[in-house]
């Protein structure tokens, strides 16, 4: 059952990987943006739930997993229905939420797989897991100060 479970996070990660950047990377509004959007949040589910049974069902080895999985799928949440719902400042929390959700998953590829890479492998390991945030971080920033509203401008139904 663990392999079963190994293998849907495996493709649900990658999954996840590849249409963030393609939602990332699309203009926004509906369309590719959403579509890609959707894709990511439904994987996000997948991967939430296989990081949670492996975290449980090993947690010596992998209870950071948990933890990881827990704030990363938060994240990922608060960015999705913030865009569903558009609730006052909507866009701030779909930035901030789908980026840093995107930032959490990157950090979980990285560290579960560098002692794996040769060089790389004799990094600390702790370099590794706050790397992705700091790269990540004024990533969120420039896009949020890139879609602010502008003064007086209404902000139901712009963007997306």
């Amino acid at each position: 059952m663990f392999k079963l479970f190994l293998l849907i996070h495996i493709i649900s990660g990658i999954v996840c990987l590849v249409s963030g950047i393609f939602a990332m990377s699309a203009r926004k509004k509906k369309g590719r943006h959403t579509t890609a959007g959707e894709i990511y949040h439904g994987f996000y589910v997948l991967v939430f739930i296989s990081a949670i049974y492996m975290s449980i069902t090993h947690w010596e080895e992998s209870a950071y997993l948990f933890y990881i999985g827990v704030f990363s799928y938060a994240l990922a949440i608060l960015g999705y229905l913030a865009g569903k719902i558009r609730w006052k400042n909507w866009l701030n929390a779909h930035i901030g939420g789908m980026l840093g959700s995107y930032i959490g998953i990157v950090t979980a590829t990285i560290v579960v797989n560098i002692p794996k890479v040769p060089v790389l492998n004799e990094i600390p390991v702790l370099i590794f897991w706050f790397l992705p945030t700091i790269i990540g971080t004024p990533f969120i920033i420039k896009t949020g100060n890139k879609y602010k509203p502008k003064k007086g401008t209404p902000t139901r139904g712009r963007f997306l």
